[in-house]
């Protein structure tokens, strides 16, 4: 993996987005080129630089939660970007795997690959919140956070764990 800029400038620069190339995709006027950098990769030039696990730890479930939605969305976002598609084909596509429903069928689906340690970062997320939107029950919504707070810590910890469990998800293409 490419060593990281400490420029954020610098990160997004490093990164192969665009190309006058034409057997590229192409989005209106802008081309897209063939790259050898995975969605992973592209998202590790954005992880925090976290010193020490004792910073970690002191992150609350909710705060973990948070960036976890957000990274999900992302991944998701990135991984259905081509071929390209109209707008609102993007957001049905990625609706249908961020809300909450979708994100506890994931957790289920990746219960057998997850360690003890991952299972009580689950607990703590689960246990972060007590109250749910009017449109889901208090256990979809516990369950839903808990998952956000498994890949907000990954994000953070372990993004090669997170990338690997990513790997499990059952996202179509089509």
């Amino acid at each position: 993996m490419p060593e990281t800029p400490n420029n954020a400038e610098e990160n997004l620069a490093a990164l192969p987005l665009v190309s006058k190339d034409k057997s590229a995709d192409s989005v209106g006027d802008l081309e897209i080129a063939p790259t050898e950098v995975s969605i992973e990769e592209r998202l590790n030039y954005l992880r925090p630089a976290v010193g020490s696990s004792a910073q970690v730890n002191r992150l609350s479930p909710t705060a973990l939660a948070y960036i976890g939605d957000a990274v999900f969305e992302l991944y998701i976002r990135a991984y259905y970007l081509l071929p390209p598609q109209r707008s609102p084909s993007y957001h049905n596509r990625v609706v249908t795997h961020v809300r909450a429903e979708a994100q506890v069928r994931h957790l289920r689906s990746l219960a057998s690959h997850l360690t003890p340690a991952e299972l009580e970062i689950l607990r703590r997320g689960r246990n972060a919140t007590r109250a749910a939107p009017k449109r889901l029950d208090l256990a979809t919504y516990q369950t839903a956070t808990s998952f956000e707070t498994l890949i907000g810590y990954l994000y953070i910890t372990d993004p090669q764990r997170l990338t690997q469990l990513l790997g499990f998800l059952d996202l179509d293409r089509e």
